[in-house]
C-alpha cells in the first residue's frame, strides 16, 4: 500500500477526533476541566492539519470532509455534552434543547461551509467558526466552574445564555477574519490583523490564562460589533445619495 504525504495532515485531524471522544468520556465521569482541556487540545491539532496540509501541499476535499466530522465530534457533541453536565442538566427540558444548541447549530454551520466552500484558502468565516464557538465555551468552565461546587445560579444562567449567543452567531452572516499566516507574505497582507492575534496571544500568556475568556469574547463581540456597523452604514447609504441627489437638483435649478 502507497502511503502518500496527505496521510500528514490526516493524522492530526484523527487525534483531533480522538480527543473529543476523551473529552466526552471525562464529561460523563464528571471531569469537567479535564474535559474542556481535551476539547482545547482538538483545537491545537484542528490548527495543525491545515497548517500540514499547507506544508505538504495535500489539500483535497477528501480532507475538507474528514476535518468537518471531526468538527462534528470534537467542537458539537463534546462541548454540548460537557454543558449538559456542567449545568444544563439542572435546568431540565430547557437545559437539554439549550445543551444540543452547539451540536445543532455547528452541524449546520459546518455544512453550509463546506457547500460555499471554494477551494481551501479563505480570508474570512461567515459566521463564528465552530472550534471558535467550542474554545469560548471551556475558557468560561475553565474560569468559573470549580469541580467541588459547579457553577453558582447566576453565573450558571450567564452561561446557559452565551452557549444559545454562541450557537446564533455559529449560523449568522457575521463575518469573522481567519487567523493570520505568520510569514513575510501574510503578515505585509494582513498587518493589523497579525498585530492584534498577537497581542492577544500576549495578553493570555502573560495573565497566565486568567483573561483567556475574556480575550475570546473580545473578539466574538468584536465580529458582532463591526458587522453591526457595516449594517447602519448599509442602511444610511441610500439616504446619502438621495441628499447628495437632492443637492445637485437645487443647484442646477
Amino acid at each position: 500500500m502507497k502511503i502518500t504525504r496527505a496521510v500528514v495532515p490526516s493524522l492530526f485531524t484523527v487525534l483531533n477526533i480522538v480527543s473529543g471522544f476523551l473529552a466526552i468520556l471525562d464529561a460523563s465521569a464528571g471531569r469537567i476541566e479535564m474535559a474542556a482541556w481535551f476539547i482545547i487540545l482538538a483545537a491545537i491539532f484542528d490548527s495543525m492539519d491545515g497548517i500540514m496540509a499547507r506544508i505538504t501541499r495535500s489539500s483535497s476535499q477528501f480532507g475538507v470532509e474528514l476535518d468537518s466530522l471531526a468538527d462534528v465530534v470534537s467542537f458539537g457533541a463534546a462541548p454540548a455534552y460537557l454543558a449538559y453536565k456542567a449545568y444544563l442538566y439542572s435546568l431540565g427540558t430547557a437545559g437539554l434543547i439549550i445543551s444540543a444548541v452547539p451540536l445543532v447549530f455547528g452541524a449546520i454551520r459546518l455544512a453550509r461551509f463546506n457547500v460555499q466552500l471554494i477551494g481551501f484558502e479563505k480570508d474570512y468565516f461567515k459566521g463564528l467558526p465552530i472550534p471558535f464557538a467550542a474554545i469560548t465555551i471551556c475558557a468560561f468552565v475553565l474560569q468559573f466552574y470549580s469541580e467541588e461546587y459547579g457553577f453558582s445560579r447566576w453565573t450558571g444562567l450567564g452561561f446557559a445564555a452565551m452557549v444559545v449567543f454562541l450557537g446564533v452567531l455559529m449560523v449568522s452572516r457575521v463575518r469573522y477574519d481567519t487567523l493570520p499566516k505568520f510569514t513575510s507574505r501574510g503578515v505585509k497582507a494582513h498587518p493589523w490583523r497579525a498585530i492584534a492575534y498577537s497581542v492577544a496571544a500576549v495578553v493570555v500568556i502573560s495573565s497566565s490564562g486568567r483573561l483567556f475568556f475574556a480575550v475570546l469574547m473580545t473578539l466574538v463581540l468584536f465580529g458582532v460589533v463591526r458587522s453591526g456597523v457595516k449594517w447602519i452604514r448599509h442602511l444610511l447609504a441610500p439616504k446619502r445619495e438621495a441628499d447628495e441627489e437632492g443637492e445637485l437638483t437645487s443647484i442646477d435649478i
